[in-house]
This record gives structure tokens, C-alpha cells and sequence, in this order.
């Protein structure tokens, strides 16, 4: 009998593995670690002087009109140049900008640290802040075209949002720190060895990115976008310390909004535009930068109202202050390193909603704060879960803000990104204060419980327009989600 014969058997389809798990490697390590320390470095520099004023002005002879100079000189070369040197960084290339601008700030903070007059001081801050323009944009164009687009850039630049919120907080902390225990001047030197280590280090570390030509600089587009950031920057700064409606207020604003537009007309008809209006079309830079705004407005307007809670109503010292806020600091660090995971699995329009909407709730509770002492424990809670949700928002602003471009442009995107950090900080105190006093001026009362209304009334509207902005982002926003196989 003949053996059965035999059909033959289909082969199992074969399954393809997953990709492994996107790593770092050392050199990108390295790389991370020296742009994320100089960034932190600068992020501490937007606060650390904040609660030190008041001593400076005594030891330098400043009138206490005059104090708001300090801050104001660093705010408006900060976010008057960023734009431009944002450009300059793509044009002259990153690593050359990066290093020249760190040692400007090194520079610059060893003669604010020894300054003996307000003219040297206020000089030493002007320098800070245009080598903080120079150095925030190159030095996330770094980053984000050493980190190709997906998880590992979000990771990367999840960290970077999470040091730079816990930044501005730990330099309200170190600030009351140095000059309770030493002096002010060492809010200034404590940056000098920090900049001198990354001026030595990053030689090495950080390679060369030199563009293949040498385009022209748009000079009219320069001067026209500079200009009207330094007017609307002196503007708002303006309107927190003598009202909106004074002539020198809304001249600044008018004058500036008005150059802003003459920019985009400028850019229309430019042959090598400072900024292509192609770009300033793509709904991703549009609401991207608008989300990242409205978060920055209202994180750091939030510290500042709950300063006046914490010293004015309860009585808190600069540095229990200061410390209160490590609270905040925490939850920011932790809404960072989730934030790349967060848009790797939700995308980036889902982390910017999910996290709106915890900022917007936590911030909301804060209506209920009284005058006992005990609601301490509501604004540490409250503090730390909206600093979550704040970096969620920050974390997507900024994948949202700088996906879809070429290495070529990161430059441009991170100079748009980080123009609309400085706004939203510049803007967000003087509209916070201008609610908060309004609603203090028609009580008639700037005693502990008039602070305290005013207080509410500011909280009731940042919460309204994080969930605003949060709305908006999901509305207009395209979602960019990547292989969930692939983890940061």
C-alpha cells in the first residue's frame, strides 16, 4: 500500500518583532546634561534676584521706583533679541552662538556680582539678558537637532521644560538662600563657575553645525520684529508698575503692536526673510506658540499672586516663600520627565488638553483659600498637582512648536519658541496684578483681606484661560502620535 500522500504546509506567517526601545547614546548624554545645565543656569537667573531686590536697591543706592529696572533691563533685551538670535544661530551656526553667549553670561554676572553703582548694575543685566536671547535659542536647537524628531527628542525635551520650571522655582529658593547667609552680589557670581565649566566643556561635546551657505540677514525684518518686542516688552512691563492706560503705556503697546505687523508685511516681500511666512502659516507653529504662551502667562502670574497670599495675608517671609514654592518645583520636574512619555502615547494635542485642564482644576481650587494658616496645605497640593499639568502643556507646546521642520530651521523654531516663553513671563505678572488690583481698588481695601479678593478674582481668571487655551489647542490642533512600540 502506498504511503498517504502529503499536501504541503503554508509556513506560519512569520511576526516581526518590535522595535527595540529608541536609546540614548553617551555622546548624546553628555550633550543632554551640558544643554539642560546651562538652561537650568538661566531659568534660575529669571527669579533669583526677585526676592533680593529690595537689598539691592539699599546696597546700591536705588530709588525704590527704580527697583523695577532691574528686572525690567534683563526682560526686555531677554525678549526683544531672542527672535533675531535665533536666526543668527541658524546664519552664523549654533555651537559658535551657544558658547559666545555663555561666556557674555559669565562675564556679565562677574560684573553684577561687583557692580557699585546702578549704571554698572543695570548694564550687567542688559548683557545677561541679550546673552540669554542668544544662548535659549541656540541651545535648544542643539538639542532638538541632535534629537531627531519622535520619542527621544520629546524625552529630551521634556527634561529640558522640567529643569527650566524647576529653574525659576529653585531660584526664588536660592535667591533668599545667598542673601540671607552671604550677600546679593552672590546671586550674580554663583553663575560665573557654572559658565566658565560649560565654556570649557562644550568645545568637545557639542559638534559643529556651521550652515552649507552664508545667507544674508534681513535686516528691515530684524529691525522691525526687535523694535516692536522691546516696545511691547517695555509696555507690559510698564503696565504692571503704573496702569494700562498711561500715555507711556499705551504708546509702547501701539507702537510695538504696530511694527509687529509692519514685520509680517515686511517678511511677505523679503527675499531671505528673517522669518518665512510659510512657517508663520503652519497651524502648528500658530497654536503651538499660543498654547505654550498661555501656559507661561499663567504659571508664572500664579507665583506671583500666591506671593502676595503667602507675604501679604499669611505673613511669610521671602525665603518661607521661596520654599513653599519647592512644592511647585517638584511637581514641575515630574510634569517633565512624563510630558515625552505622555506625547508618545496621547499625542502631543492629547498632553496639551489633559494637561490644561489638570493645571486649570488644580488652579480652581485655589478660590477657596482663606486667612488661617491651615490652607497652607491646599496651596502646596494645589501647586503641585498644576505644576504637572503645567509642564504636560509645556512639553507639548514645545514638540508641537518644533516638529515638522528641517535641522536647517530649528534655529527659527526654537527662536519663536522661546520669544513666546519671554512674552508669556513678561506678560502674565502685570495682567494678574492689573485684576488683582482692580478688584482690591473697587473693595477699597489693600489690607490682608482685600489682598485676599483680589487674590481670588486673579486665580478665577488664570484658571479660565489655561481651560481656554486648553479648549483651543484641541480644537485646532493636529495630533502627532509615534509607534507606541517605541518608548522614550
Amino acid at each position: 500500500m502506498s504511503a498517504p500522500s502529503r499536501t504541503p504546509s503554508r509556513s506560519a506567517p512569520t511576526v516581526s518583532a518590535p522595535p527595540p526601545p529608541a536609546r540614548m547614546t553617551g555622546r548624546q548624554k553628555l550633550l543632554l546634561a551640558l544643554l539642560l545645565g546651562a538652561q537650568f543656569m538661566i531659568a534660575v537667573d529669571f527669579s533669583i534676584l526677585n526676592v533680593a531686590l529690595p537689598v539691592v536697591g539699599e546696597g546700591l543706592g536705588f530709588a525704590l521706583q527704580d527697583l523695577q529696572w532691574i528686572a525690567t533691563a534683563f526682560a526686555l533685551a531677554a525678549g526683544g533679541f531672542t527672535l533675531l538670535f535665533g536666526r543668527v544661530a541658524d546664519l552664523v551656526g549654533r555651537k559658535r552662538l551657544f558658547i559666545a553667549g555663555m561666556a557674555v553670561l559669565g562675564l556679565s554676572s562677574l560684573l553684577g556680582g561687583l557692580a557699585t553703582s546702578p549704571e554698572v548694575l543695570l548694564t550687567a543685566r542688559v548683557l545677561q539678558g541679550l546673552a540669554t536671547a542668544a544662548v535659549t535659542p541656540a541651545g535648544l536647537a542643539l538639542l532638538t537637532t541632535a534629537f531627531k524628531e519622535g520619542p527621544l527628542r520629546e524625552r529630551a525635551l521634556g527634561l529640558n521644560g522640567a529643569l527650566m520650571s524647576a529653574g525659576f522655582t529653585a531660584g526664588a529658593i536660592l535667591g533668599g538662600l545667598l542673601t540671607d547667609l552671604l550677600s546679593w552680589r552672590w546671586a550674580f557670581l554663583v553663575n560665573v563657575p557654572v559658565a566658565a565649566l560649560v565654556v570649557a566643556l562644550a568645545p568637545a561635546v557639542i559638534a559643529d553645525s556651521r550652515p552649507a551657505g552664508r545667507p544674508r540677514l534681513d535686516v528691515p525684518g530684524a529691525v522691525a520684529v526687535t523694535g516692536g518686542l522691546l516696545l511691547l516688552v517695555h509696555g507690559l512691563t510698564r503696565a504692571g508698575a503704573t496702569g494700562w492706560t498711561t500715555p507711556t503705556t499705551l504708546v509702547a503697546l501701539l507702537a510695538g503692536l504696530a511694527l509687529l505687523v509692519a514685520f509680517w508685511f515686511v517678511e511677505k516681500r523679503a527675499a531671505e526673510p528673517l522669518v518665512p511666512v510659510r512657517i508663520l502659516k503652519r497651524r502648528s507653529v500658530i497654536w503651538g506658540n499660543a498654547t505654550g504662551l498661555i501656559a507661561f502667562v499663567t504659571e508664572t502670574s500664579l507665583v506671583f499672586l500666591l506671593t502676595l497670599y503667602l507675604q501679604e495675608v499669611l505673613g511669610y517671609t521671602p525665603l518661607s516663600t521661596g520654599l513653599a514654592f519647592g512644592v511647585l518645583g517638584i511637581g514641575t520636574v515630574i510634569g517633565g520627565t512624563l510630558g515625552g512619555r505622555a506625547v508618545g502615547r496621547f499625542g502631543n494635542r492629547g498632553t496639551i488638553v489633559a494637561g490644561g485642564v489638570v493645571q486649570a482644576l488644580a488652579t480652581l481650587s485655589l478660590v477657596a483659600l482663606g486667612t488661617s494658616g491651615a490652607w497652607i496645605w491646599l496651596l502646596l497640593a494645589a501647586t503641585f498637582i498644576g505644576g504637572v499639568g503645567n509642564m504636560l502643556m509645556i512639553v507639548g507646546f514645545m514638540v508641537t512648536a518644533t516638529s515638522g521642520l528641517p535641522d536647517e530651521e530649528q534655529g527659527l523654531a526654537t527662536g519663536l519658541a522661546t520669544m513666546t516663553q519671554q512674552v508669556g513671563i513678561t506678560l502674565g505678572i502685570p495682567v494678574m496684578s492689573a485684576v488683582a488690583t482692580a478688584r482690591m481698588t473697587a473693595l477699597g481695601d489693600t489690607g490682608p483681606d482685600g489682598v485676599l479678593a483680589g487674590v481670588s478674582v486673579a486665580v478665577l481668571v488664570n484658571s479660565g484661560l489655561v481651560l481656554a487655551g486648553a479648549l483651543f489647542a484641541g480644537t485646532f490642533l493636529r495630533t502627532r502620535r509615534h509607534d507606541p512600540n517605541v518608548r522614550p
